[in-house]
């Protein structure tokens, strides 16, 4: 394990929301979306917004819109709010997943195998009932996916691997 783990486990204990967080999460979100988002824990929330913030940071960077990129953003992991971990489950499951290679995926009835794993399609299938477009759709279901196998148009590619990048780093 890294110390980045060690330090992702120390955040996921003492974040916080704060102004400056809301402020940024009222320009993207509308309020029924602010709803919806306040349903993840604290920690996941916080990582949400630190996702965003590194979309919007890279995206001006390489001079491409981020608009729908940074909303996509912050529910990228809006199928959590269905079985949040605790930090302490999460690091559990980030551990297992390392030893076994992945293959304690094949415990699908734990709650928490579940929602590791599937949190994305559980996100995708919420944010269809809600209506929303099939680029954020396909961008909240595959952003754990390194096995895109669909044909997909190069810019939609491109946004799902910066939206990875992004997500790796916080």
């Amino acid at each position: 394990m890294s110390l980045y783990r060690v330090k992702q486990f120390y955040w996921s204990m003492v974040s916080k929301i704060n102004g400056e967080d809301m402020d940024f999460l009222k320009m993207y979100l509308e309020t029924y979306e602010l709803q919806l988002f306040n349903q993840l824990p604290t920690y996941e929330q916080k990582h949400c917004i630190n996702v965003a913030r590194d979309v919007k940071l890279t995206c001006s960077q390489r001079k491409l819109q981020s608009k729908d990129l940074i909303k996509v953003a912050l529910l990228h992991d809006i199928g959590k709010i269905y079985n949040s971990m605790n930090p302490i489950d999460k690091a559990i499951m980030v551990i297992m997943h390392k030893i076994t290679k992945g293959k304690i995926r094949a415990y699908k009835k734990s709650k928490n195998v579940d929602m590791y794993y599937n949190h994305g399609d559980i996100g995708y299938n919420l944010l269809r009932k809600q209506g929303y477009n099939d680029r954020l759709l396909f961008l909240v279901k595959n952003h754990h996916n390194n096995n895109i196998t669909e044909i997909v148009e190069l810019d939609l590619l491109n946004e799902l691997n910066l939206l990875k990048e992004c997500d790796n780093r916080n």
